[in-house]
């Protein structure tokens, strides 16, 4: 599968701090403002996987799931364990607007 690019928004629809779903193609996605950044990761919490990460709270540059408390890293998608958690997808403004990109994600199974 190519690279899916997608209009989401405008960046003045967001929230400080409060997050947004979007699905594209299929894949579940949190949106987040913090500061003059926006943040984009996988929707989807690993820990018996609730499409909830985009009600969770921001803390000191991680988002922490609404359901169990797990914390993510939203520069990163790592656990605050430093294990890897969330998928980052890239973010793009253009003219106001917030595009994200999402990949097909090669299973880690695949050589």
């Amino acid at each position: 599968m190519d690279p899916i690019t997608k209009k989401l928004c405008k960046v003045s629809q967001l929230t400080e701090g409060e997050g947004k779903r979007f699905i594209i193609n299929g894949e579940e996605v949190a949106i987040f403002k913090v500061g003059d950044k926006i943040h984009a990761v996988s929707n989807i919490c690993p820990h018996q996987h609730p499409a909830a990460i985009y009600s969770g709270f921001i803390e000191e540059g991680f988002v922490v799931c609404p359901i169990h408390g797990w914390r993510f890293e939203l520069e990163t998608g790592n656990k605050d364990t430093g294990r890897p958690g969330l998928r980052v997808f890239p973010v793009e403004i253009k003219e106001g607007y917030i595009y994200v990109t999402v990949e097909e994600e090669t299973p880690h199974w695949k050589w």
